[in-house]
């Protein structure tokens, strides 16, 4: 009997019909702890593709295949090219194209989420996550005397890096922004709630642990947002309001201070010969990376040789710190493996993402902002091949991307005459965003 009642409760669960609400939930459930667990979250990936292929539509892949998934697909066939000229072993080739394997995701999910309409759900998910993740920062800042302190107990770092947390609170905070400007109009009060979050996500950068690239990254958005809201006179006022925030937490910081001034330190340490500081590292693998591009300009070494390039540079008097399989430059990564013909083809993904989120709609600005804090962060690491910002990447994209489409397409059904008369970006700016709103807009 209890065979048969549970039998009963787990086949509503195999049928083919519930599958695309599964998927759904699983990528739910993927926001929420892709902050917090890597071994976690790669499960829940697989049981989401596993849950997720018998619904594909074979139609709306191939349109998404033609649009901003294609270039992601490109760039991945090129790689897996690029394993024939590689002189690697075939593991060390094998190990390179991983990287490039999460990639192939980006058009699944731009066709699931065309179809669905939770993606909300998923932004509630991430966003609880990352307040969660705000808050056991602001306990272990605050509170010196809790006995856990977090990951190799460094202040206010629950789990994983500071570069992570830095870049999740950020785009957290623009995404915050974004949604109390929709709304300001029609409800100030919560407007002026949702920027106070989003103040407490910077409070965090600047005052218990810094990214350098995140504070690069925050300037770059705020300009950014102040352009989307009011054209290039309020990207102006955006960029004078956060010059006089910057001052005034230079003024209150002491590890803001520090950070920066550290960077300050490293460069004057390289220029006399320490090439043993992060900058100094940096620059080292920038500039030895620049000259085996130019052994390989065209197609590269092969996918997989970037650790052998270095490994075949180094001399007996050469630092461990400076054989590296990560230059820290995506652009440079992939000139590395694919020659200039990589590089422009991962340029002309980040602009197909780029135009894909051009509208004024706040599912375009959320979306807008992951794309942006991937390039700008990308000039210092390379966050496509990293675990947890690679996938960040590919689930804001596929998830935000497929919505925009899926509300464009609603759009031009609601009022034909429209969309065929106006461009997108103007239609857009009509859409009801049911409990979301819309950016306001520059006209």
């Amino acid at each position: 009997m209890k065979a048969a009642e549970a039998l009963k409760r787990v086949a509503p669960l195999l049928d083919a019909r519930a599958l695309p609400m599964i998927a759904d939930g699983l990528v739910i459930a993927i926001a929420a702890f892709l902050p917090w667990s890597t071994s976690v979250t790669a499960i829940l990936i697989v049981l989401w593709l596993i849950a997720f292929v018998p619904t594909l539509d074979r139609n709306c892949v191939r349109r998404e295949a033609l649009f901003a998934g294609g270039v992601p697909i490109l760039l991945w066939l090129l790689a897996a090219a690029g394993m024939m000229w590689a002189d690697v072993s075939l593991t060390e080739r094998l190990q390179g194209l991983n990287s490039f394997h999460k990639l192939l995701f980006v058009p699944l999910l731009l066709a699931q989420f065309y179809r669905s309409g939770r993606a909300q759900w998923v932004l509630v998910a991430f966003l609880a996550s990352c307040g969660v993740l705000l808050i056991a920062s602001l306990g272990l800042a605050l509170l010196p005397g809790l006995p856990w302190r977090g990951k190799d107990k460094m202040l206010g770092v629950p789990v994983k890096d500071y570069i992570l947390q830095s870049e999740l609170f950020v785009i957290c905070a623009f995404g915050l922004l974004g949604q109390a400007a929709a709304v300001w109009r029609a409800r100030p009060k919560f407007a002026l709630w949702l920027a106070l979050a989003a103040a407490l996500f910077i409070s965090d950068l600047l005052y218990v642990e810094t990214a350098r690239t995140a504070l690069v990254v925050t300037a770059v958005l705020l300009c950014l947002f102040g352009m989307r809201l009011f054209g290039w006179k309020g990207g102006l006022a955006a960029c004078a309001i956060g010059a006089l925030l910057a001052g005034a937490a230079w003024m209150t910081s002491p590890h803001l201070r520090e950070r920066v001034s550290r960077v300050i330190d490293n460069v004057e340490a390289y220029k006399a010969g320490n090439i043993n500081t992060p900058i100094g590292q940096r620059f080292e693998y920038w500039s030895k990376s620049l000259k085996f591009v130019e052994q390989a300009p065209v197609l590269g070494h092969g996918t997989g040789s970037v650790l052998t390039l270095f490994r075949r540079d180094a001399t007996p008097l050469t630092p461990p710190s400076a054989i590296t399989g990560n230059p820290h430059n995506q652009v440079l990564v992939v000139a590395l493996e694919l020659g200039i013909v990589g590089s422009m083809v991962l340029c002309a993904m980040w602009a197909s993402h780029l135009a894909l989120f051009r509208e004024h709609t706040l599912f375009a600005w959320f979306g807008l902002v992951v794309v942006v804090q991937n390039i700008v962060a990308c000039l210092f690491n390379s966050h496509l091949f990293d675990f947890a910002q690679g996938w960040l990447y590919v689930f804001g994209v596929g998830v935000l991307g497929g919505t925009v489409l899926r509300e464009r397409v609603a759009r031009a059904r609601l009022n034909p005459d429209c969309a065929r008369t106006r461009s997108a970006a103007a239609a857009t700016v009509e859409l009801d965003h049911h409990w979301y709103g819309e950016m306001p807009s520059a006209r």
